[in-house]
């Protein structure tokens, strides 16, 4: 019996100094790694990389290009993020206020297709949002974490990046570096 709870003991301690090293591992990637993130957090405004996905609000591909000459707001969540719950009105209330002027465009990652569609009824949401399943656009992009937010301009640079849910301040800021 005490070898088996010494056993289930060290199963334990492992897994956690594995996942431990994995986290790290991440983190050590992103921070020298060539992606949206890290460049916009120098101070520089890389071009936006295109994508096409699927829908999640409907049939058909979503294209980031599709809004080429548009500010955009790309933000990436999941249904299983409880910061995601906080952010969804705001950005919801910002794709209707801004509507002809910004875009707001959803990137749900990662989560089941289900239990996304869900949180968008829950939420209202109308503003196009694509399905990543599985993460492609993660590391390009940078994202380490649901939800964080791009801020893109008319010309097609990312101007800004709030990583983690946005608030109605770091929204608004976001938005009128993207206006310009």
């Amino acid at each position: 019996m005490r070898s088996m709870r010494l056993a289930a003991q060290a199963l334990s301690v492992a897994l956690v100094v594995g996942l431990l090293g994995l986290l790290i591992w991440k983190v050590a990637q992103q921070i020298g790694s060539d992606n949206v993130a890290a460049e916009v957090s120098k101070g520089e405004t890389p071009a936006a990389p295109d994508f096409t996905l699927p829908r999640l609000d409907g049939d058909g591909k979503l294209s980031l290009a599709g809004y080429d000459g548009k500010p955009r707001v790309v933000n990436f969540w999941a249904s299983w993020c409880l910061p995601c719950r906080d952010e969804a009105p705001l950005l919801q209330d910002a794709a209707r206020k801004y509507q002809g002027r910004l875009v707001v465009v959803g990137v749900d990652y990662q989560d089941f297709t289900g239990d996304a569609r869900n949180f968008v009824r829950t939420f209202g949401l109308t503003y196009p949002i694509g399905r990543d399943a599985n993460g492609s656009l993660l590391g390009r992009w940078g994202v380490s974490g649901a939800p964080e937010s791009f801020f893109i301009d008319r010309t097609g640079r990312v101007v800004a990046h709030v990583p983690g849910a946005v608030t109605k301040e770091t929204l608004a800021e976001g938005i009128q570096k993207a206006l310009g």
